[in-house]
Formats: C-alpha cells, structure tokens, sequence
C-alpha cells in the first residue's frame, strides 16, 4: 500500500479533505472530471459548476487560503513522521474498499500492512466482552488462522482488541482502523499493543493529526473497517451499539455480514440476536460457518507437507511460477508469463503440470491461484 503521489498531489488531495463542504463522494467527482486532484484547483469556479450535482454551496471556500496552509502542514506532520499514505486511484489501494462509493479518497497508514492475494474479515463488537465473547474470539481466530486472513477491528476496548490479540498470537496480520490521526493513540492503555500491531499489520485511519477521537470520527471510521472486508463478523453488541453500524454499512457495500449468537435476554446478545432474526446476518457459531458460506477452502497439514516435499521436486520454470502466484495471488495466463518471462505456450502446459501436482489450481475468468 505505497503511494507514488507527487508533493503537489498529495497537497492537493489534502486541501480536498480539508474543505468541510466536500465529502469522499465529491471529491472523487471533481477529480475524475478535472482529471487530477491539482486540476481542481486549477479550473474556474463556473466549470466546476457544471458538474452534475456540484452547486455555489458545495464550492463554497474551496479556494480560501486556509485550506492549502493545512494541507502543507499536514504534509509535513506526514513526511516528517515517515506516514505512508494511499490514494483511492492507486493500483494497491484496498481492493474491497474501491467498490465503496463513500470510501476515502487518501488512507494514512503505519506499520508493515500487505494486502495482496490475503483474505480480509472484519471482526467487532461490544466494548464490554464478556467472558463467552472472549472464548468465541479466540475460538474462531485459532480455527481461521490457517487460512492466514487478515483481521481487522477497531482497536478498541472489548471485542476489537480481543480479535486483535488473537490475531497476533496466532500469527496473523491484523490492521487497527483508526477514529483520530496517528499522531497519537487511543484508547492510551492499548499503546502496548502498538509495536506487535505494526510488526504484524498496522494502522490505517483518513483522519489528520488535528483531529481528535470524536463519536462522529468513530461512527465515519466504521464504514472503513466494513468497506475493506469480505465480511464482517459481529461477537456479541447491545440492542444499539457502534457495531451494528458496521453490520449495516457492510450490508448496504452488499458484503456477508456474521453474527454470534447469545441467549435470550443477555444484554450483550441483543444486538446479534437481532441481526440474525432480522435477516441482516448469518449466525456463526465457529470459523467452519463463515469457511463454507465464504466458499474459502482450508488446507490439511498432510497437504501442506505434501506440496513443501513437491517443491523441492520442482523445476525452475515450476518454482518461478509458484512463488509468483504465492506472493501476488490469483492472476492470469498472461501476466503470469509477463511477469516471469517465459511464453504462453510454456507457461499453460507448466499450469497443467502443476495442477496436478495440486499445486495450483484454475478459477472462473481465466486466473489461478497456488494452493
């Protein structure tokens, strides 16, 4: 997730995010009809106009100094902190997320974060885990993690950090989206946390350094953690709570959405109880519900064994092409021969070999994946 955006980019996207009355959805209108973030800025007032749906109101400031004096100093809070950041144009922006029309236009991240070819689920929750939450997360992380997905929560109290903990014990990446900027952390007790967050995973938030954790920063970081998932798992919430937001919004992205359930009349089961009465949920009662309604596979010790004894057995035409379709994920005939330099011909009938080998395996639209 590196950007390769200009300075005059990144300020110009900054000043973007800066202007109150333009949101995600906006902005991204006005880039794409100006052709670039600094292109909004460059056209006059009455063209901009004439984009559908932007009015006098909407505009309103876009120009005023003040907006470009924050942007550079956030720029430089971003560089001289060594922030990366992610624009919603790049080629590795999250995936899931660029199918959300409200996602954001620019994440800022810390940490060692990877998303290419992983599997990515979300799992929240209420801040007050009782003890039958804390044993379904850690349950349900130990019995996923051998797919490797990545976890993502909010690092908050209860479920969040729960899900997050589990994630690093058992090896996971695990990704902590954000309610304020990284110039800081909250809750302060979770900053013991940090180091193994980053080593495995990392922060994300689109907020700045000059903001600080709101109730309204929370509810808008909800859609983030809802948008960059396949699904998203709810362990245990009250009849109202900031996790049944994000069940909501992962509904509206058209993503599953998994609810633990509890016994009638518990405080903390009301949320989740109702999500599934409602149809708003599938009830997860261990990984194994969430592995077969995805359609994900896990893969056996004795498979795994198996294919490390046939690598050695691999030629090299065989070993650049498996562990090009380790590290990038499901990819086509083509790419795969473009990117190991070796013709097509050759590279479809080593395809073949290797899958029988059950090394690798062919999917829908003509791509394949290692197993």
């Amino acid at each position: 997730m590196a950007s390769q955006l200009s300075k005059e980019e990144l300020i110009a996207l900054l000043r973007l995010q800066n202007v109150s009355n333009i949101g995600d959805v906006i902005a991204k209108k006005l880039i794409s009809h100006c052709g670039s973030p600094e292109a909004v800025f460059e056209d006059r007032r009455r063209q901009l106009l004439k984009i559908d749906g932007i009015g006098v109101h909407t505009l309103r400031g876009l120009y005023d100094s003040e907006h470009l004096e924050a942007a550079e100093a956030e720029y430089d809070f971003i560089k001289g902190n060594d922030i990366g950041f992610s624009y919603f144009m790049d080629k590795d922006h999250p995936t899931y997320l660029k199918h959300c029309v409200d996602s954001p236009i620019l994440l800022f991240k810390r940490g060692n974060i990877s998303l290419k070819g992983r599997k990515i689920i979300s799992v929240v929750g209420t801040r007050n885990i009782t003890s039958y939450g804390m044993a379904f997360c850690e349950k349900f992380i130990e019995e996923i993690a051998p797919l490797d997905p990545i976890i993502i929560s909010g690092f908050a109290y209860g479920v969040d950090i729960c899900a997050q903990r589990m994630a690093i014990k058992y090896g996971l990446q695990t990704i902590a989206c954000l309610a304020h900027g990284l110039n800081q952390m909250y809750p302060k007790a979770h900053s013991k946390y940090q180091r193994d967050v980053e080593k495995n995973g990392g922060f994300l938030t689109e907020f700045w350094s000059t903001s600080k954790p709101d109730r309204e920063n929370f509810l808008k970081r909800n859609r983030i953690i809802a948008g960059m998932s396949e699904a998203t798992v709810v362990v245990e919430s009250a009849e109202k709570g900031g996790s049944l937001v994000t069940a909501d919004i992962a509904n509206s992205y058209n993503r599953d959405v998994f609810a633990v359930p509890g016994r009638a009349g518990d405080k903390f089961s009301i949320g989740c109880n109702n999500l599934i009465k409602q149809q708003k949920a599938h009830m997860i009662t261990s990984a194994a519900d969430l592995i077969y309604l995805l359609d994900w596979e896990i893969e056996s010790m004795e498979t795994k064994s198996i294919q490390k004894q046939l690598f050695v057995e691999l030629n090299e035409t065989e070993k650049s092409i498996y562990t090009y379709l380790q590290r990038e994920g499901k990819q086509m005939l083509d790419s795969v021969a473009l990117e190991c330099q070796l013709p097509v011909f050759k590279v479809s009938s080593t395809l073949l070999n290797m899958e029988m080998k059950g090394l690798i395996r062919p999917l829908p639209g003509k791509l394949f994946e290692a197993i």
